[in-house]
């Protein structure tokens, strides 16, 4: 008798350790794939027999999605996007495997036509991937001042490319501007070959009109982190500029304004001549 007791005393034991073990939830991870095995693309869609500028990206791998096409992300598995610029576009996908590594791969895609509305602004800046701009040397000054929304550029003390480095050391001969599409980089190389790197942006809304009507500022450039060549306020200090009013953009030329704090019509603000190298 006492051994059945001592059996089902133990039966019982058995059942409730048994009954404590937590239940594991085991979710076995898929193996990681390569860059070479992702199954991705980009297709322009064609419209009257041309590549638009409008793009449909596909994922069809077991990899989580993020898409890079140069002035945005989409983290989406199928989107379709708008591209800023005319010729070679290259968009970068990073795939993230189940264990956490990740795989990039770079599509390219050739737009013949900007057949969507986007800012012309990209394109000319960029040239679609990285272009360099410097001081407009065929202009009688590059930089100075003169009236705000009365001059389109240095008018009253003036400089020419030569006299900048007085300004802005290793700034004036030599010095460039990298404006590139990817990541709204704007990279200001000095003439040291000393590299500032920083981000710009534009809203060609912000127009400045005359009282005539005649647009004088098309729209403005704001800059992050740096700013352009010579890009200070003398008489704040040398404070730097970061917002500037956008007088001419094509892509050739780039005039650029800045009007000291609460000036009107005819008051001081500062003048920017630059062209494309």
């Amino acid at each position: 008798m006492r051994n059945l007791i001592y059996i089902i005393i133990f039966s019982i034991s058995i059942l409730i350790l048994q009954s404590c073990e937590p239940i594991e939830d085991r979710m076995e991870l898929g193996s990681a794939i390569t860059a070479d095995q992702l199954d991705i693309s980009a297709t322009l869609l064609v419209v009257n027999g041309k590549n638009s500028n409008k793009v449909i990206v596909n994922n069809n791998s077991p990899v989580l999605s993020t898409w890079d096409y140069g002035t945005g992300l989409t983290q989406k598995k199928t989107d379709t996007v708008l591209l800023v610029a005319k010729g070679e576009n290259e968009i970068i996908f990073t795939g993230l495997n189940a264990d956490g590594t990740k795989i990039n791969k770079s599509l390219m895609v050739n737009v013949d036509e900007l057949t969507f509305p986007v800012p012309l602004e990209w394109g000319m800046l960029t040239g679609g991937k990285d272009k360099e701009w410097v001081w407009d040397t065929t202009k009688p000054a590059v930089w100075g001042n003169g009236g705000y929304m009365g001059n389109d550029g240095p008018a009253w003390w003036t400089l020419k490319e030569s006299d900048i480095n007085g300004q802005a050391p290793g700034e004036g001969t030599g010095a460039k501007m990298i404006f590139s599409l990817r990541g709204a980089k704007l990279s200001k190389v000095k003439s040291d070959g000393k590299t500032e790197t920083g981000s710009f942006s534009f809203d060609m809304t912000k127009k400045i009109t005359l009282d005539n009507g005649t647009v004088w500022a098309k729209g403005k450039l704001t800059t992050k982190g740096v700013t352009v060549l010579c890009g200070k306020s003398p008489n704040e200090g040398g404070a730097p500029v970061y917002e500037y009013d956008i007088l001419i953009i094509n892509d050739n030329e780039i005039v650029l304004s800045y009007p000291e704090p609460g000036v009107g019509p005819w008051g001081t603000a500062w003048f920017w001549n630059f062209k494309a190298k």
